[in-house]
């Protein structure tokens, strides 16, 4: 049985949530998420609290209870504080800029590349080399950064490219003769 599952969520006051069958939404300072969730679990709402309670109760039920959870906080989360995510440029001659929405990368091939970010997602430029993402929807926000993060890629000999802030980049030793 899952243990995360069985936790409660306590919802703040400044969060509405519409529960019709499986179809979530959560509307917040930040924005509005919507969300479909599983048949094999059943969402309560009382008094300012969410329970998750599987329909058949099996292992895979209390998985999927389990997973909405998670889901459901970071939903809450997202639309409460919003996630964020920073990128930093590590290289000679590589640049971002930002303009109307649009990420233009100067990572060292002989064409710009242009990345246009979807909505819920804002880019802010520190400065040439250093990109904040900031959105509600974590999933959308991890996989904008990793797309970013896909074009150049950290080389593991002078560790050049796109890392994220938190990243540490083990760099190994050249060859010798």
């Amino acid at each position: 049985m899952s243990r995360i599952a069985k936790k409660l969520i306590i919802i703040p006051n400044n969060i509405k949530i519409i529960i019709n069958k499986q179809n979530i939404n959560i509307k917040g300072n930040n924005g509005i998420i919507n969300k479909t969730f599983n048949k094999k679990i059943k969402i309560i709402l009382k008094k300012k609290k969410l329970l998750f309670k599987p329909i058949i109760k099996c292992k895979d039920g209390w998985a999927q209870a389990g997973t909405a959870r998670s889901l459901m906080n970071s939903m809450i989360i997202g639309v409460t504080i919003g996630f964020v995510k920073k990128l930093i440029l590590f290289g000679v001659g590589y640049k971002i800029s930002i303009k109307n929405n649009i990420l233009n990368l100067v990572l060292g091939f002989s064409h710009p590349i242009n990345y246009i970010l979807p909505n819920g997602i804002i880019g802010e430029c520190l400065n040439q080399n250093e990109i904040i993402l900031k959105g509600v929807n974590k999933q959308l926000l991890g996989q904008v950064a990793a797309d970013i993060r896909s074009y150049r890629p950290p080389e593991p000999y002078k560790g050049k490219g796109i890392r994220y802030s938190t990243e540490i980049i083990k760099t190994k030793e050249t060859k010798k003769k």
